[in-house]
């Protein structure tokens, strides 16, 4: 391979460098795949709990593209060019159906994230003109004379007319995304925002959290309070972790926390009875305190909360209470647990790691990058794609999203 000179010179085989690489080689273009690992697709074989939220099922690109609120304005043209309808069409016309769970997240029937790498390393590989170098990692680029003439890797020098770079992002560093591409394109002129957890869970150094680890509510609203105002607000479902909380709506909030924690300390506060005021919340207290007023208030309270979570809240109003019965519990003491459970508070101090994290933002700057095309601003045989631009996105298969539509746009222009 290395004697040979290709059309297009992908780096990186994840679902936007495949998805590069297919589309070119189906359009003609003499390819060279090069992934870092001994097989294309890692980290996309174990996304989404190995399920793969492979889109998110809204078919109106503008209210999709809502979710992109810094960004969106760089985005409609690639997603006039390829959208969820075009994602849809491709996977379900190469034999893999597809199905819509809450959320409008859509994962494949099998719900095997294997089976979504096998759709496109087929896709590779149909075309007969898609080479692919494994265990290969790119070092950086040759560049002669203001233009990219080729890359060095330890296997030796590989040159081409034009190159993809889909090297990823620093989250889940394990599967290979380790930021080899950021720094290249740093080495060669590109303004690179340092990558930071993005999707990720947050800590807290709150002991009684980290001993609800594995209790989870299925419905609650999470406020983040600053100085005693609420600054964020979110409700669904919230899982207690042993380093503090989770859960796709706390993931989701996390790019917003790191924001406000710059500011200043952030507080949590859990609502465990949404739907419920004081008063309302009160007044099923004491309706189950008619009917189990002879029992041990830790086990009528097993009506309204699961063990572990509601010990906890007792012990957090008066340790003193938890083994008493019902019919002793003093009306002060129904007052406060009430607003316990309204107000369950709690310091955030940061995210989790890229160990932890879905997607890691930072990249390059969307201003240098061609969104029609998906070409560099500063090199134009040069095609950014995927995690390798700094683009905030939420978790529910809007990041797989990107890859698709990026990599089908940078293949097919790549290949004209």
């Amino acid at each position: 391979m290395k004697n040979k000179t290709y059309d297009i010179i992908v780096i990186g085989g994840g679902p936007s460098g495949m998805m590069a690489a297919g589309r070119a080689g189906e359009l003609g273009a003499k390819v060279l795949l090069i992934e870092k690992n001994d097989r294309l697709g890692k980290k996309l074989s174990i996304t989404g709990g190995r399920r793969c939220n492979i889109t998110n099922a809204e078919f109106d690109n503008r209210i999709f593209l809502d979710n992109f609120p810094e960004s969106k304005q760089f985005l409609f043209s690639p997603f006039s060019q390829f959208n969820v309808e075009s994602t849809f069409e491709f996977f379900q016309g190469r034999g893999l159906p597809l199905i819509v769970e809450d959320r409008k997240r859509a994962f494949p029937k099998s719900e095997k994230a294997e089976d979504v790498c096998n759709v496109l390393i087929d896709y590779v590989e149909e075309s007969f003109n898609v080479d692919v170098q494994l265990s290969t990692s790119v070092k950086s680029f040759i560049v002669e004379e203001g233009e990219i003439k080729g890359v060095h890797t330890p296997s030796g020098d590989f040159f081409a007319k034009k190159f993809v770079l889909a090297t990823g992002g620093l989250a889940a560093p394990e599967t290979g995304s380790t930021g080899e591409g950021l720094s290249m394109l740093a080495t060669i002129g590109h303004a690179v925002k340092d990558p930071d957890p993005n999707l990720a869970p947050l800590k807290t150094n709150t002991k009684w959290v980290h001993g609800l680890s594995g209790a989870s509510v299925d419905d609650m609203t999470l406020r983040y309070l600053q100085d005693g105002k609420i600054k964020l607000k979110v409700r669904g479902r919230l899982l207690f972790t042993h380093f503090g909380i989770s859960g796709p709506l706390v993931i989701n909030s996390a790019h917003e926390v790191k924001k406000l924690l710059k500011t200043g300390a952030l507080i949590a506060s859990v609502d465990l009875f949404p739907d419920d005021d004081f008063g309302s919340l009160d007044k099923r207290l004491l309706d189950l305190f008619e009917t189990q007023k002879n029992k041990q208030l830790k086990t009528a309270m097993k009506e309204l909360l699961q063990k572990k979570l509601s010990e906890t809240v007792l012990r957090l109003v008066d340790e003193s209470i938890v083994d008493v019965p019902v019919h002793s519990v003093t009306k002060d003491q129904r007052k406060l647990l009430v607003r316990t459970m309204k107000d369950l508070q709690f310091p955030i101090t940061g995210t989790m790691g890229f160990e932890w994290s879905i997607v890691a933002d930072g990249g390059v700057d969307p201003k240098e990058v061609d969104f029609k095309t998906m070409r560099s601003r500063l090199f134009s045989n040069l095609y950014l794609i995927g995690d390798t631009i700094d683009i905030n996105r939420p978790s529910g298969g809007f990041s797989l999203q990107l890859c698709w539509t990026m990599g089908w746009i940078a293949g097919s222009d790549a290949a004209e």
